[in-house]
């Protein structure tokens, strides 16, 4: 993606309507900060979402579990 595009909405970017299909931990579906996190498996289904404030790190266990 090389322009700026909604992320909520109506006229949401279709990636992100797919993304915005899987709830963060309060069950929010809106995305919420750019720096939401989502773990995609090979299948290309969000397998998690994660917090802003979740690091790199932190998601590291979850990829190690797949």
């Amino acid at each position: 993606m090389f322009s700026k595009v909604d992320v909520n909405g109506d006229d949401a970017h279709p990636v992100y309507a797919f993304l915005r299909e899987t709830p963060d931990e309060d069950g929010n579906t809106d995305i919420a900060w750019n720096f939401t996190k989502f773990l995609v498996g090979s299948d290309g289904q969000v397998i998690k979402r994660f917090s802003p404030m979740v690091t790199p790190e932190e998601i590291g266990a979850a990829i190690a579990e797949l």
